[in-house]
């Protein structure tokens, strides 16, 4: 109740300092002060109405635990029962932010990762004591059986956070955002005191004397360094304290956050591969990230990568052996010889980017017809910049792409401003989806699709030579394309049999 009064009042001093700033025209000091009352008054009664529904709440709230099943009872006037079968569960989330670890609470998300009608099928208790979390999580996830000794000497420590991995939060494309927030929120936080026009005069009077394209560079410098020293903020924020392990009870634990604290349980019976990651800015340094795939993580962790994020950005090395580790086998599946894909898999790429490109300089040239020179010259400038910086991201992304066979593991990899390398288990494949276009068709190639219930749900193989892909798949997962194949016409020895 204590954390809902204080958030109620944070949210009311947080909407209300602008508002009050608006009505006294940013001068509080000549404003009524029946005014300046509203503030505290407000705060004083969401507090209390923060408390008063969160004691409700409370007061209605039970759960359980059994032999066979989790369960959830709240409502206060219609009673919700929730439960789940204790089997189906797969993963038990621990969230601290500041203010619940000031009374030593934690939220705790119990989930399947199955999708139903209604929404994914979780409970959420929020909060309950730290010392409870860490028991639940213990409770839900203990899964008995037999262990070898080889296991137990797994156990353990698998990464800690290096701090000199933070060199590399700064190559991320939240730097680019965190860039423009820095530039717009000076703007919109002027505006709320009513002085943005004194603003944009002090910023002038500043640049007065130097030529605009220097005022312009220096602008952006200084937005730069703000959504860079932002991003380093963010990456301590989310990394602090950041340790993977492994537990007894077959599971790989991730603790990480300073302010937030987070935890994220992943069964390793669950897991089916691991995703390498290596975003353009890191992938130019030698660095790469580890994502989890797996089954039982919730949707969204998948799509952004947050909650199945197993190691940071870090040198390439240490994640091809941290990938290694995870999934217990010598080398790493992630770094095995790749086969390529054919030239004509280049000129599709080399089309769509140069088709991108053009289209931004047409639209100008049309402007340039219209109106005159001054789009003339900004045309032919897009050009000379866009065109070559296509064709290089078209190249780069014919040389991402690759598929191999390594060991159990099925690998594929593609793209360039977000290049992933994907080690996919072989007995987790459940499908395969192959498509053609037009255009495939007349260039010999195809993109096969291994669908399986882990991870993102399907894994392409983009713009493979037709005979070989399919190739690839009947010897990736013997017995499930081939009934599907159509065999060629008999070869022509030469021996043709009489009328």
């Amino acid at each position: 109740m204590a954390v809902a009064a204080l958030t109620a009042a944070g949210l009311a001093v947080g909407a209300g300092v602008p508002v009050l700033l608006g009505i006294t025209g940013g001068a509080p000091g000549s404003a009524p002060l029946w005014q300046l009352l509203l503030l505290p008054l407000g705060a004083v009664l969401l507090a209390a109405g923060g408390a008063g529904l969160e004691y409700l709440r409370w007061s209605r709230t039970r759960y359980r635990v059994g032999a066979r099943r989790a369960e959830l009872h709240t409502g206060l006037l219609l009673l919700k029962r929730r439960s789940l079968a204790r089997e189906r569960i797969r993963s038990v989330d621990l969230t601290a932010p500041p203010l619940l670890r000031v009374f030593g609470l934690v939220k705790v998300r119990i989930g399947t990762g199955e999708q139903l009608e209604g929404g994914e099928s979780t409970l959420q208790l929020h909060p309950v004591s730290r010392a409870e979390g860490e028991r639940l999580r213990r409770l839900l996830l203990d899964r008995p059986g037999p262990r070898t000794d080889a296991d137990a000497d797994r156990d353990g420590e698998l990464a800690r956070l290096d701090g000199r991995w933070i060199r590399y939060a700064p190559l991320s494309f939240g730097t680019l955002v965190l860039a423009a927030a820095a530039a717009g929120g000076p703007l919109q936080i002027s505006e709320w005191f009513g002085v943005q026009g004194a603003l944009i005069d002090w910023v002038g009077d500043r640049f007065r004397s130097t030529a605009i394209v220097w005022t312009v560079l220096a602008l952006l410098v200084l937005a730069t360094a703000a959504g860079t020293v932002g991003a380093l903020g963010l990456w301590v924020e989310l990394w602090w304290g950041y340790r993977l392990t492994r537990e007894p009870g077959g599971t790989l634990r991730v603790r990480r956050g300073l302010f937030t604290t987070r935890s994220l349980t992943i069964e390793e019976r669950r897991l089916r591969g691991v995703d390498l990651v290596e975003p353009l800015g890191a992938r130019l340094s030698g660095a790469a990230r580890i994502d989890a795939v797996a089954t039982g993580l919730r949707r969204d962790s998948e799509k952004n990568g947050d909650g199945a994020t197993l190691l940071p950005v870090a040198p390439k090395a240490v994640a091809d052996a941290l990938a290694a580790a995870v999934l217990r086998t010598p080398e790493s599946p992630t770094g095995a010889p790749l086969v390529r894909h054919p030239r004509a898999a280049l000129g599709r790429r080399l089309r769509r980017a140069l088709g991108t490109a053009l289209l931004p300089v047409a639209v100008l040239a049309a402007l340039a017809r219209v109106f005159g020179s001054p789009f003339t010259g900004l045309a032919v400038v897009t050009a000379l910049v866009l065109l070559p910086v296509a064709g290089l991201l078209a190249r780069d992304a014919y040389r991402s792409l690759g598929h191999a066979l390594s060991g159990g593991y099925l690998v594929t990899r593609s793209g360039t401003v977000r290049r992933s390398t994907v080690a996919l288990q072989r007995s987790g494949v459940i499908g395969w989806t192959v498509r053609q276009s037009l255009f495939q068709r007349r260039a010999g190639l195809l993109t096969l699709t291994a669908t399986t219930a882990a991870g993102a749900g399907g894994y392409d193989i983009h713009d493979a030579d037709r005979d070989e892909g399919l190739a690839f798949a009947a010897t990736a997962v013997p017995g499930l394309l081939e009934p599907f194949l159509i065999p060629g016409p008999p070869e022509d020895t030469g021996d043709h049999p009489g009328p």
